[in-house]
């Protein structure tokens, strides 16, 4: 590969080991560091990939780095800047021409909107004035990360956010590119890439402390505006949603005084409230709690409503930022700063890295980027005091020796939050150096127990209580539920054991060296978290209960046939519409399904409903039950425009034939339309399972990835029925 520089990218040095990348056509302008300032005054000459490559790890290498490490982020930083197409393979006449293709594609458009549209495309970042950022270096560029674009609508408060959004993914291995605008520039959504959308605090928040004399509630007019600009961001785009709520004021202009409903605080919480029932009426919108966000970390310090006014909402720290030129409007006076910047611990942007975080969560949880999927916990000193086998009992509480808040509360605490979780969806497991017969004995609370809030064994889809090896025990429950060891989180009080399983799985997260965080860090961790409660997730424990009392029938049965004539499986195969109350259960499924997914990709419930209420897509749904119990609804097929862009199956429906049975239907069905059939197979790195579904159903691959299936040939159309029963 030979690349250059390319000749609109102008490098403008504003600081000590700072440069500005501004590129001619696009303005795009991105902070680099000497690393990457230097990369690209290497790439002002022609140079060969990965010829050259020894060459840039001479010029970059620090002692401390590692050669073979350093040589493959530079690969992957050296693609990085090409994708933004800050290098390129043209020459310089060849680029100047492209462009002019790109601009002159619609022949009668003006030229100026043209290339303004293709600004837009190229867009990142916020708007100049409130751009704040730290300069990219070749550690932002050369990691392993997931991309993903977001888009953000708002004012000053979500535009000075959008580099630390940034930086918060990139520490948690997200690729996050972001194009800030302002609410009334819906069509960025149509123009730019995106996988979501944050919206932040709307301008109409100004009119919530005014009375109106219609009769409304001070909040109709936010919320007015915020449905206005929900529903024109819906028809614009299927991608999630995230819409700000408002900060709780830190001062109330008639302190004490501010009684009932429309006191000046109340009327923020009551707006906050009106929009979380607002974001029910959408489909894939959810609001980020950015009150509470702010109240945890201490508003006082990150809202300046106590400087500056009742609803501007922005943060202190921007004083000690302005540009000078606004001085001008106090006569060049102005009190010492330094009293503030005391305050505020010397960092002016406290609240865009605060309120960045909360953004990053809820983008975790709606992408299900890491998701974990179980949690397997330690028993002694963990979900109890001490050792079971020597105490005799999990606790000795009895209301006599103290409330159950007292220290009793924090094992209860951890107990209840355990329990939460499983009414998410998230299954527990146990592995715990003991004996079993004693664990079971003695597992056991008084009638006058909390019992609700505690765990019993029965809570456990699995463990492992035994004298082995921890690390041994955890493969074997990740064999046994068919899960990645990503998807596990283990806890356990033992720095030893936890030290272990982190040395020799490095892939499950190990915590619990902090007792007293434990409770919080299970609640509000977002890959713990899931963007709506569907009735597979609350059940999903008892599902996989049932799975592993289906391999341990197969395990006996004489053979498989034997095995699946035992279940006694029933199918019900049906074509949902858009408006069907099961599309959440399908965007959970297609987020969930990385072993038997075709192409890997995830649909939001906004998107299906979409594609399902036009003429050109179909969207089909299995459902599953047999003897021992409902699957519930295990698979889903999204067909658009004659292909198969999406076909999943749960793992725990897999080995019976249900993946045949429900493709053969979805050909009966299509059968008499008139075009072919058409599948890909996009490879992911745990996809394999899914790769031969089409081949193994008489479609044949009519170039790489591209399966197609001729509805004149009648195979598997006599397996319809047998699909439907």
């Amino acid at each position: 590969m030979i690349l250059r520089r390319s000749r609109f990218v102008h490098l403008l040095p504003v600081g000590p080991g700072r440069t500005l990348l501004v590129h001619a056509i696009s303005q795009m302008r991105l902070p680099a560091d000497r690393e990457i300032t230097a990369l690209l005054e290497y790439f002002s000459q022609t140079r060969r990939m990965p010829e050259d490559c020894e060459a840039l790890v001479a010029l970059l290498a620090k002692p401390t780095d590692q050669p073979a490490v350093l040589r493959e982020v530079i690969e992957r930083t050296v693609l990085e800047l090409k994708s933004r197409q800050i290098l390129t393979e043209m020459t310089a006449e060849e680029e100047l021409a492209a462009i002019g293709a790109e601009l002159s594609e619609k022949h009668g458009r003006d030229p100026a909107e043209m290339l303004e549209s293709y600004r837009r495309k190229s867009k990142e970042g916020g708007s100049a004035y409130w751009a704040v950022g730290a300069s990219y270096g070749v550690q932002d560029f050369g990691g392993k990360r997931k991309r993903i674009d977001a888009l953000l609508f708002g004012d000053c408060d979500i535009q000075m956010e959008a580099d630390f959004l940034r930086q918060e993914a990139g520490r948690r291995g997200i690729d996050l590119h972001v194009a800030a605008t302002f609410p009334d520039d819906i069509r960025l959504a149509a123009e730019h890439r995106h996988d979501l959308i944050f919206v932040g605090a709307l301008r109409a928040r100004h009119l919530i402390v005014e009375d109106l004399d219609n009769g409304l509630n001070p909040h109709a007019a936010y919320v007015a505006h915020a449905t206005e600009l929900l529903a024109k961001l819906r028809e614009a785009t299927s991608a999630p949603i995230l819409i700000d709520n408002l900060p709780e004021p830190t001062v109330q202009p008639l302190g004490l005084a501010e009684r009932g409903v429309k006191g000046h605080r109340t009327r923020f919480r009551l707006t906050n409230v009106a929009l979380a029932e607002l974001a029910l009426g959408f489909p894939d919108v959810y609001v980020v709690d950015i009150a509470a966000a702010l109240g945890a970390a201490g508003s006082e310090r990150l809202l300046d409503d106590g400087q500056v006014g009742f609803t501007h909402f922005g943060s202190p720290g921007w004083m000690l930022q302005r540009a000078e030129g606004e001085k001008a409007a106090v006569h060049g006076i102005f009190p010492d700063t330094a009293p503030l910047a005391r305050a505020l611990g010397g960092d002016a942007y406290g609240r865009e890295a605060v309120i960045a975080e909360k953004h990053v969560d809820a983008l975790v949880t709606v992408t299900g980027i890491g998701r974990k999927k179980c949690v397997i916990l330690d028993l002694d000193g963990t979900l109890w005091p001490g050792v079971l086998a020597e105490t005799g009992s999990p606790f000795a509480w009895t209301p006599e020796i103290s409330g159950p808040f007292s220290f009793i509360g924090l094992y209860f605490g951890l107990h209840e939050a355990l329990k939460s979780l499983k009414r998410r969806g998230v299954v527990l497991a146990c592995v715990s150096k003991n004996d079993e017969s004693t664990v079971r004995e003695l597992w056991k609370y008084p009638d006058h127990y909390p019992r609700d809030r505690l765990l019993t064994p029965d809570d456990f889809v699995t463990w492992r209580v035994n004298w082995d090896d921890k690390v041994g025990n955890i493969r074997s429950i990740a064999e046994e539920l068919g899960f990645a060891l990503d998807a596990f989180l283990f806890i356990d009080d033992n720095p030893v054991e936890r030290d272990r399983v982190r040395q020799r799985l490095a892939d499950v997260e190990v915590w619990g060296e902090d007792p007293f965080s434990l409770r919080r860090r299970l609640l509000n961790d977002p890959r713990l978290q899931i963007p709506v409660v569907t009735a597979e997730a609350a059940t999903r424990s008892e599902l996989v209960k049932a799975q592993i009392v289906r391999q341990q029938l197969r395990s006996e049965a004489m053979g498989e046939a034997e095995y699946i004539a035992q279940l006694q499986i029933r199918c019900v195969i049906e074509r949902l519409a858009a408006s069907s109350p099961k599309l959440q259960r399908v965007e959970e499924l297609f987020q969930r399904t990385t072993q038997f997914n075709t192409t890997g990709r995830k649909f939001s419930v906004s998107e299906l409903a979409a594609l399902t209420a036009g003429p050109a897509a179909r969207l089909f749904a299995i459902e599953v039950a047999d003897r021992l119990g409902d699957y519930g609804l295990v698979g889903a097929a999204v067909i658009v425009e004659g292909e198969i862009a999406g076909f999943a199956i749960s793992c725990r429906a897999l080995g019976m034939g249900i993946e045949h049975r429900f493709l053969h239907h979805i050909l009966d069905e299509m059968q008499g339309s008139d075009r072919s059939l058409s599948a890909r197979i996009i490879a992911t790195p745990r996809n394999m399972p899914a790769r031969n579904i089409y081949r193994d159903n008489g479609f044949a691959e009519v170039e790489p990835g591209l399966w197609r299936f001729e509805q004149k040939t009648t195979a598997g159309a006599g397996h319809a029925s047998e699909a439907a029963e």
